[in-house]
């Protein structure tokens, strides 16, 4: 059978079901589509989750993200260290509140933050950590809170791939301080678009309710206050509605990525023309699987490897691009500053990764992979 009649695999994909949409359509149906009950109930079944802490939810985790700096009353002159592989929304997040996001290196094999770079990099400017959780393998909680302990640091966590993910069996978010969470359709649970923050902290958690909906308190006699200079970063009913229904399948959504990534792990180890990711621990939620090539083996491009595997039918994408070297936030960076991030950014390959994906596809996509590389490979 061609390429060409067999179905297209994204490297991403919600998992959506007739049900979900059923309950979707009721909410349009009660005419009370923006934020309202349906908010509520899946703060209140997030927060059931997560251990009963305080969670409000976000019409993205970008917006959480800056939601949550601005919690913490930072701005201009206020430094936040995060790691230079991440996606763009964490530096762009702290830097339209005016404070100054910080990069530092990774650990090569888990690609999370080095939190031994992370204490290098520390001023006395330095007010908050900013630690992805890559690719929903969690960054040791104790070495990051005994860090930030240490130099009396708020930690904002960016666990937009992590929802799920465990640490000691217990759900990222159900402890730490301040937890972000994506609800993207290539995230693990989707409500679209949308975010949540997890607050350790009851009155943070109200302001950054003001924080999202225009600074506005109701008043005794029913008329309104601004007491803060507030956005509009809600989440719609609508958006809700279908996060209650993916968070009631969440553990076996996570299940199903575990077994498709065990399959890539067996297809796949000790390919002499591309790196496994860290396989980690039952802990580990797996959001999306991205081996690295070695390109240093292969007379092709990770372009041309991408366009092949594309004509054949399997999407790939690229997490993440290193964040130091956009245009955006070069300013005195240059390359070789990060070189872990920066070796990640040139070599990753985000295969195809979602509950609906078949053992079998993964089977097709490994099958693909290994005929593409074999011909990137010739000299």
């Amino acid at each position: 059978m061609h390429a060409h009649n067999l179905p297209f695999l994204p490297f991403a994909r919600p998992t959506l079901d007739e049900a979900m949409i059923a309950e979707v359509a009721d909410t349009l149906r009660s005419l009370w589509i923006t934020s309202g009950p349906q908010v509520l109930a899946f703060e209140k079944a997030l927060s059931d989750y997560h251990g009963g802490r305080p969670v409000r939810a976000f019409n993205s985790a970008t917006s959480a993200l800056e939601v949550a700096v601005l919690t913490l009353g930072l701005g201009p002159g206020d430094e936040i260290i995060m790691p230079a592989q991440t996606f763009f929304a964490c530096a762009n997040a702290v830097a339209r509140t005016g404070a100054t996001p910080v990069f530092v290196d990774v650990d090569p094999v888990t690609r999370n933050m080095d939190l031994d770079a992370t204490e290098r990099a520390i001023t006395p400017r330095t007010r908050a950590l900013m630690p992805t959780h890559f690719a929903g393998w969690p960054l040791d909680p104790d070495a990051l809170y005994g860090l930030a302990q240490r130099h009396q640091l708020r930690v904002i966590e960016d666990a937009a791939l992590a929802i799920g993910s465990r640490w000691q069996n217990r759900p990222i978010g159900s402890f730490g301080d301040i937890v972000s969470f994506s609800f993207h359709p290539n995230k693990t649970l989707t409500t679209i678009e949308g975010g949540a923050l997890v607050f350790s902290r009851p009155e943070e958690a109200v302001m950054a309710e003001r924080l999202r909906f225009h600074g506005i308190v109701r008043l005794a006699d029913g008329t309104r206050d601004v007491v803060v200079t507030g956005g509009k970063s809600n989440l719609p009913d609508v958006h809700a509605r279908l996060g209650l229904a993916q968070l009631a399948r969440l553990d076996a959504f996570v299940a199903s990525r575990q077994k498709l990534v065990a399959r890539y792990f067996e297809r796949l180890q000790d390919h002499p023309l591309c790196r496994l990711p860290f396989r980690g621990d039952s802990g580990h939620s797996w959001n999306f699987f991205a081996p690295l090539l070695n390109l240093d083996r292969l007379r092709w491009s990770r372009k041309q490897i991408m366009d092949a595997l594309h004509q054949a039918g399997i999407g790939t994408g690229i997490s993440y691009e290193a964040l130091h070297l956009t245009t955006r936030y070069r300013g005195n960076h240059q390359e070789g500053d990060f070189p872990h991030a920066e070796a990640i950014a040139r070599s990753t390959l985000t295969l195809p990764l979602y509950p609906s994906l078949t053992l079998a596809e993964v089977d097709r996509v490994c099958d693909t992979l290994n005929r593409v590389l074999a011909e990137a490979a010739q000299s």
